[in-house]
């Protein structure tokens, strides 16, 4: 698997670009203007930086150095509003990119009255969405659920792909945060433990160029223990979100290959020892499907595995596609299991679909060209 070597000026942060411009013989506050030109407002052309000298900028021409801005191939839109992108990167390969206005979806359960309170006291002209961001051409982890699955892997995105899905998004949106209000998810295509570097990367770019906090992203893994120490490590991390979709062993190993490598009783652990920040807690994902994964004994071992953990429970109806090989459970099952989680002491929200009808939604991203069936 091969990563994407071009030269590109997206994807490069400030001692970067502070060491590009110094060997082109400019002052490095060149670097700081070119940084603010890329990530914050977001150009896409090095003619439109202004405060660049054009002589400078005609030194990124001569030898064919490019921005390095994803173009959106095509997108569609669902009936609640969400916004599958097909981006395509410079090779030709394309990942998908999800755009949730006001919110990604909402969670049952979790205080109507406090929402309405929110929603009340809007300032005029807010505005709320969420990225849901890729992180590979797709996936090598193999989760059976997952449409992103069958496409197998194809190779790492770099850190100026992983900003530049957000770029795109924004310019196309015409959203400028932090004005507008925009949470970012790493939970599109790929694993994104499995191209920490670049994933790392991105989130310092994100937060120092495009403004985004890290307090409003969030990292989904489906189990690789070692990163997940890793990220605790981290001065600028999003916030933790673990696949779980399973409370034993056997099963989780037929639904999630992975889990033979790094079984709960590691997972769980590394959970544990996770060094959470002030109100911080991990999110453990749970895809319910009908008849394997969602009866009442599987909601009490769930409650059991992660009784000491501080942490909530999403728990995600499969979204259908072709070619998976499981059925979305009765609405009633959901609630069930939820109720039973909940008398348990564990925090757990079902989450609503967004984007079905367009293959927007959790586990349906699979490059598709097509809108619906």
């Amino acid at each position: 698997m091969n990563e994407l070597s071009q030269d590109t000026l997206l994807g490069l942060d400030l001692q970067e670009l502070t060491q590009m411009v110094e060997d082109a013989g400019q002052p490095a506050y060149r670097a700081r203007q070119l940084f603010h030109a890329l990530y914050a407002e977001r150009v896409s052309s090095l003619d439109q930086v202004s405060t660049l000298p054009k002589e400078f900028r005609s030194k990124f021409v001569e030898p064919g150095i490019a921005l390095g801005l994803p173009a959106i191939q095509k997108k569609f839109v669902s009936s609640d509003g969400t916004v599958r992108y097909l981006i395509e990167l410079a090779d030709q390969e394309t990942v998908e990119t999800v755009w949730m206005p006001e919110g990604d979806g909402g969670e049952a359960g979790d205080g109507s009255e406090a929402a309405a309170e929110i929603e009340a006291h809007k300032p005029r002209g807010w505005r709320r969405a969420t990225i849901c961001v890729s992180s590979q051409v797709g996936c090598a982890v193999n989760c059976q659920f997952c449409l992103t699955a069958l496409l197998g892997i194809k190779r790492n995105l770099t850190a100026g792909e992983i900003v530049g899905q957000v770029i795109a998004l924004l310019r196309d949106q015409k959203v400028s945060p932090p004005d507008e209000r925009v949470n970012l998810v790493f939970m599109g295509m790929g694993e994104p433990f499995l191209n920490f570097e670049n994933f790392i990367k991105a989130t310092r770019l994100l937060v120092a160029g495009v403004r985004i906090p890290e307090s409003r992203m969030t990292v989904s893994t489906a189990g690789i223990v070692p990163r997940i120490y890793d990220l605790g490590l981290e001065a600028v991390r999003p916030k933790l979100a673990i696949s779980i979709t399973a409370p034993n062993d056997q099963l989780r190993s037929e639904l999630m290959p992975i889990n033979r490598k790094w079984n709960l009783e590691k997972l769980m652990t590394a959970a544990r020892e996770f060094p959470l920040r002030n109100r911080e807690k991990i999110t453990f994902e749970y895809v319910l499907l009908s008849g394997v994964n969602d009866s009442a004994e599987h909601a009490r071992e769930l409650a059991e595995l992660l009784r000491g953990v501080k942490c909530k429970v999403n728990l995600i109806a499969l979204n259908p596609g072709p070619g998976i090989q499981f059925a979305t459970p009765e609405e009633s099952s959901v609630v069930e299991f939820q109720r039973i989680l909940l008398s348990a002491s564990v925090p757990a929200f079902i989450r609503r679909p967004r984007g079905r009808d367009i293959y927007a939604a959790c586990g349906q991203l699979k490059r598709t060209l097509e809108a619906t069936t």
